[in-house]
């Protein structure tokens, strides 16, 4: 992706968390210039990855395959001693056309709520015993308290307010219904590592690679220079 798509993807974001009027921590407002200043006291956004981030899944076709997000807290698995938080939440935003892959998660279970704007649609698949979509088993799904059993391959609708509690080793993706709207969702989880527990039916990058044709608006939340001494 070029800085300037990524610049403006978070810029979108932002308008779209101020008409909801979600307030952010401060550290997600440090320009770049800002975070060379900054000191250990930052460490756990550091080490922990908090803070803004773009994916498009190593595909670069960020307007079909990925979306912007924040994290906002979250633990460390392998730093346990030192950052012992056993949850997580982020904020996603999601534009029409938009999507994110079929994929499961070994041991996080993670609720998908619907923030605001326009309604979202999860599929969900159980998994087999060798990890591949089973594509004749109904599904028993969790929304706000009510349980009901769908389909396989069913895509459960969530409208503003709504969310889904999204199991470990249960298959989702998740898109933004045509015609209603970006959405901005929220996601609160266990511990959250996306280098050890996600599992996608399909072998996909994470990060963007950047071409800079112009200067970060924010840094993302690999993008952070170590701190000052």
């Amino acid at each position: 992706m070029k800085r300037s798509e990524i610049n403006a993807a978070l810029k979108e974001m932002e308008a779209m968390i101020r008409a909801y009027r979600f307030s952010l921590p401060p550290f997600c407002g440090f320009t770049p210039e800002q975070w060379q200043e900054k000191g250990h006291e930052y460490d756990e956004v550091r080490e922990n990855q908090l803070g803004w981030d773009i994916t498009d899944y190593g595909m670069g076709q960020f307007d079909r395959l990925g979306f912007s997000l924040i994290t906002l807290r979250n633990g460390n698995l392998a730093l346990s001693d030192k950052y012992p938080k056993t949850y997580a939440e982020k904020l996603l935003y999601l534009k029409e056309g938009q999507y994110s892959p079929m994929h499961f998660h070994w041991h996080k279970m993670e609720d998908i709520i619907n923030r605001g704007g326009g309604n979202v649609f999860i599929r969900v698949y159980n998994s087999t015993p060798e990890e591949e979509l089973d594509r004749e088993s109904p599904v028993t799904v969790h929304v706000d308290g009510c349980a009901r059993t769908v389909p396989a391959g069913t895509q459960v609708r969530l409208t503003p307010g709504e969310s889904i509690t999204i199991y470990p080793y249960l298959y989702h993706d998740f898109g933004v219904e045509p015609g209603t709207g970006p959405v901005l969702l929220g996601e609160v989880s266990q511990c959250n590592d996306d280098n050890t527990d996600n599992r996608f039916y399909e072998t996909l990058g994470r990060f963007p690679a950047i071409e800079e044709d112009e200067p970060p608006y924010r840094l993302l939340c690999n993008e952070y220079p170590p701190a000052k001494d």
